[in-house]
């Protein structure tokens, strides 16, 4: 191994014709923005046809990556295989590639859809379990995704093997340089279709991002046509590829490094997005704050490797002990006794763990490699290969049931294993100086590990539940109690969540006989609803918060009466599948009101669901908690066209709103009249918190707060109704940046230790 490091390092770096490969890196430069672009985008319409929940973005995730790793493997496969009887420019078969990836921008929607109302059909004829549906789900978009998705990954090898046969131009190190490209316009990628996709809705972007597919595909293709193009597919005489096949026969363990780096690199950022997220919030700004930072800070590591005169460093057993000693700093960027603004935290725990990754996997490729597009592509295949496990390993295995801070630790041993298995192969003179530094790391790791607070060690008293979806915490004593998801407040005992089921219950025509709470939280609304002594379905996508029921509620109505039923699922999901009709759905999203989703509770298309599920005459209660001019007007718009009749109420204490719609016209009944209607039990819930006292006070004061629906409409006509392909609430930058009050608060907490929803 030291003599096969020693000769690594003689290979010298090619000399690059600049004005020609140029031509590579723009190419992959696009490449890498449509890539982040799609996978953005479709996994937020995956979500939208099937189920905001973590076996969701499990599912879509897996596909798009298996579909990467099967791509460049079988790519390189493929060249090896038959690449000598293909008689047309190389570089031809990457234009193939460039263009059905931009086909796919256009027809995976398509695909999305119909796998939709293929289940849909399905569940009219037969009653599927949740577990089915997922099973259903997966396989639909597995056929749907990972064709498209293999030839996104088969570009670096047709594009290596275009390179590799240039007339003028040979290089060991071609991986190295189309990954720099790759990787940087994977960075714009992470946050530019965030605008894009505010000013012209999800579809409209993928149509951006087909037609640079397209342009990409002309110009490659055009390429092959001028002097700057490539020779025919030829064997390679080289040396050098026989010694990269030496290189896989002698030693595998470059291999079992880019597997560790992309396990590792993949199944951290699972936990940065949940050990961050009390400090950036849920938005998707937030999340495309870390994977920008987390791609920005890959791309120099990677450039940094290119700009070495020589490929080494790899046996160094320090550099892996670096490393595993950089996945734990976040146990350091995360303690809330540490005053730090935003944006440092994150940079201070993501871009040292990052850049390593980024400088070690190009250079572990290219020395595997030396420029074979065969074993390039297994390379990069085994390191996707890893990308896939990490996030699994992560959220339903480590995260539930070790936590995020043992989870880190168990992804940093090995690198410290490895560390102490690369040591003895340095020359004697250097071992000693750099185990000393090794073993101080280590010290360092475990000080990390043993002396730094999490967040919610701040909270007392507190009861912390972890699953595969969130980290939970119940904490405070009497009216202070709080409900947090992943740091994020998501409610405490407010009268609002009462008045969400008694006000619709009361203005119904008819005695009511059940109810739909979606979104459980505390379990306050459900609670109310059981008062009235009917049945009450709550729907939760947290498994760990119904859990938590007794510790705000400890007396009254329990989860245990058989008028209760819990389901852990999707809301949209639930209504979908399900065939019964209820009197009252109440909706109550959790906040913030930009949380990354969240639209798919305030839509057009789920109010086309939720309608099929009203009995006639039920009410549909949508809480609404604030939110911008163009937001309330969005969702004001948007209630308005699916329903004919809707009022709203300003709520108890004087934020946030109650939209009631039905299909038939509501009732304006008097306080007085609306207290007649409570039974005994339901009124001693409705004034439990006040603030008035007495009921009759407590029900005048939200129904002399009634507002024009057209009026909140108004506040912003440019506003379209809120729909899943223009989510107005989630994407707001563009509009707020234009407000002044807006800009200083945004900066201030961006700078600050607030998070990215805060205005």
């Amino acid at each position: 191994m030291a003599a096969f490091g020693k000769k690594l390092r003689n290979v010298e770096p090619p000399l690059y014709n600049s004005r020609n490969m140029s031509w590579y890196f723009v190419f992959f430069f696009f490449s890498g923005f449509c890539s982040i672009l799609y996978e953005v985008i479709w996994l937020r319409l995956a979500m939208a046809q099937f189920g905001v929940t973590t076996a969701m973005v499990s599912i879509v995730l897996s596909a798009f990556m298996g579909g990467l790793g099967l791509g460049s493997w079988g790519s390189g496969y493929l060249i090896r295989r038959y690449g000598n009887r293909i008689k047309f420019p190389p570089l031809r078969l990457y234009a193939i590639t460039e263009l059905l990836i931009g086909v796919s921008a256009i027809t995976v929607p398509y695909f999305l859809s119909l796998g939709r109302q293929l289940l849909q059909q399905t569940i009219i004829h037969t009653f599927l379990s949740p577990a089915w549906h997922y099973l259903l789900a997966a396989i639909w978009l597995t056929v749907t995704l990972v064709p498209w998705c293999a030839c996104m990954g088969a570009t670096f090898p047709f594009a290596m093997l275009a390179i590799r046969n240039r007339l003028d131009t040979q290089s060991d190190r071609s991986f190295s340089y189309l990954y720099l490209a790759n990787v940087l316009g994977a960075v714009a990628g992470a946050i530019i279709p965030l605008l894009l996709i505010e000013l012209l809705g999800f579809h409209r972007t993928l149509c951006v991002g087909a037609a640079l597919n397209f342009s990409l595909a002309s110009c490659a293709f055009g390429l092959t046509l001028t002097h700057i193009g490539v020779s025919r597919i030829e064997p390679d005489p080289r040396p050098e590829s026989r010694t990269a096949n030496a290189i896989h026969d002698t030693d595998k363990r470059l291999l079992w490094l880019l597997f560790g780096t992309g396990l590792t690199s993949m199944g951290a950022e699972v936990i940065w997005i949940r050990l961050y997220t009390p400090s950036v919030s849920t938005v998707v700004y937030a999340f495309a704050v870390i994977l920008a930072m987390y791609l920005a800070a890959t791309y120099l590591g990677s450039w940094f490797y290119r700009r070495k005169s020589r490929a080494q460093g790899f046996e160094s057993g320090l550099l892996w002990a670096v490393l595993g000693f950089s996945v734990l700093l976040p146990f350091l960027t995360v303690d809330p006794r540490l005053p730090l603004p935003v944006l440092l935290r994150l940079a201070l725990g993501v871009v040292p763990f990052s850049s390593i990754v980024g400088f070690v996997t190009p250079m572990i490729v290219d020395l595997y490699s030396l420029g074979d597009p065969n074993l390039a592509g297994r390379a990069y295949a085994v390191n996707i290969v890893g990308c896939l496990i990490g996030p699994l390993l992560s959220g339903f295995l480590l995260l539930p049931l070790v936590g995020e801070r043992l989870a880190l630790c168990l992804f940093a041993f090995p690198w410290f294993i490895a560390g102490f298995v690369f040591a003895p192969l340095q020359s004697h003179g250097k071992r000693y100086p750099k185990l000393i530094a090794y073993s101080m790391l280590a010290v360092s790791a475990l000080a990390l590990a043993v002396f730094t607070e999490g967040f919610e060690e701040q909270f007392k008293p507190r009861e912390v539940l972890r699953d595969n979806t969130a980290t939970v915490i119940a904490t405070g004593s009497g009216h202070l109690k709080q409900l947090l998801i992943n740091g994020v407040g998501i409610t405490s005992l407010l009268p609002e969540t009462k008045m969400m089921a008694h006000l619709p219950l009361g203005l119904l025509p008819h005695r009511p006989a059940n109810a739909l709470i979606i979104c459980f939280g505390m379990g306050t609304s459900h609670r109310s609803a059981l008062s009235w002594h009917i049945q009450s379905t709550a729907v939760e996508l947290v498994p760990s918060v119904p859990a938590l029921f007794s510790f705000f509620h400890p007396d009254g109505p329990g989860l245990d009466s058989p008028l209760s039923h819990v389901v852990i699922d999707d809301g949209r999901s639930y209504l979908e599948r399900t065939q019964e009709k209820y009197d009252v759905i109440v909706i109550d999203p959790p906040p913030p009101i930009g949380a990354a989703a969240s639209s798919l509770l305030y839509s057009k298309e789920f109010y086309a669901i939720a309608k099929q599920r009203l009995r006639p005459g039920g009410i549909l209660q949508q809480w609404l908690p604030g939110g911008d001019a163009a937001t309330q007007a969005s969702v004001a718009r948007a209630l308005k066209e699916s329903f004919p009749h809707v009022r709203v109420f300003q709520s108890v204490e004087g934020w946030g709103f109650h939209f009631l719609a039905s299909m038939t016209p509501l009732p304006y009944l008097s306080a007085a009249d609306l207290v007649e209607k409570l039974p005994p039990n339901a009124a001693r819930d409705l004034m439990e918190w006040g603030p008035a006292s007495s009921s009759q006070e407590q029900i005048g004061i939200v129904l002399s707060h009634e507002l024009s629906l057209d009026a909140l409409i108004h506040e912003a006509p440019n506003a379209p109704a809120l729909q899943d392909d223009h989510p107005v609430n989630e994407y707001f930058l563009l509009r707020r940046l234009r407000d002044p009050a807006f800009q200083r608060v945004f900066l201030r907490r961006l700078l600050g230790r607030g998070g990215f929803d805060h205005y």
